[in-house]
């Protein structure tokens, strides 16, 4: 077994609104001035693989134990030359479906054209492990899941593609996902010429219909603006979640069914 010390990004628990985030720059900084409104917890420590052939059989047996992201690879992206190119320019490609209809990956290499300038449609895919029930979480009540995109609807326009949704926690989905998407978002708005290398990756465990987590990685091409390499943990504070068939009761997020 492959094994790194690496370091905690943040961790989120529990609920809280869409966070903009209007600078590219210093990624984790600023996602971890929002996480410290939410819970107060300093930086720690952890250890999963750095190394990319094992990274997602080592990232499916992490176990969550109060920290919702993780930084992977000392939060290096792994990307090689070749995935870094521009020769294609600007492109997305969508993994397909895995025989329990699970999504996959989803790669692009990121650019402004790319970015929707038509108005969002309401969702209506139906991804793995969808059993949907309301809780109040931190005094809010709302729906446990979203139907989560892997690579987020502003940087690329993709809605109601089957490849690209999965059932994801409210906290997985904001602010988990949105505190690195955003970020690459802006700097793509403010960088019209730019492009950002980016990938998605749902980790499931074994034949489990939902996702354990994602993992996320990003490296802008031009400049060094953006790079990151996380692991979000897909868990709700305060809620019990069956990950074989994606039921749920009220307990502790950290143990599973």
């Amino acid at each position: 077994m492959y094994g790194a010390v690496i370091l905690i990004v943040l961790g989120i628990i529990g609920f809280l609104g869409g966070q903009g985030n209007p600078t590219a720059q210093r990624i984790t900084e600023q996602a971890s001035s929002v996480v410290s409104q939410v819970t107060g917890h300093s930086n720690a420590t952890s250890t999963v693989t750095p190394k990319e052939s094992v990274a997602t059989k080592q990232l499916a047996q992490q176990k969550y134990t109060g920290t919702q992201i993780v930084a992977v690879n000392h939060n290096q992206p792994t990307f090689t030359k070749q995935e870094l190119s521009l020769s294609r320019g600007s492109w997305q490609k969508y993994g397909n479906l895995d025989s329990l209809n699970r999504v996959t990956t989803a790669n692009a290499m990121l650019s402004k054209q790319l970015m929707p300038t038509a108005k969002r449609q309401p969702l209506n895919v139906t991804p793995t492990g969808w059993h949907n029930k309301p809780y109040t979480i931190n005094g809010k009540r709302g729906y446990l899941y979203n139907r989560s995109h892997l690579i987020g609807y502003q940087m690329t326009g993709q809605n109601n593609n089957w490849k690209n949704l999965m059932t994801g926690t409210r906290s997985l989905n904001d602010p988990g996902m949105t505190a690195y998407e955003n970020p690459v978002a802006n700097y793509l708005r403010s960088h019209p010429q730019d492009h950002v290398r980016y990938q998605v990756q749902p980790v499931f465990r074994g034949n489990e219909l939902v996702a354990r987590g994602v993992h996320m990685q990003a490296q802008s091409i031009e400049t060094k603006d953006i790079a990151y390499n996380v692991y979000i943990f897909n868990i709700q504070s305060g809620v019990k979640i069956d990950y074989q068939t994606g039921y749920s009761q009220r307990g502790d997020a950290a143990a599973a069914f």
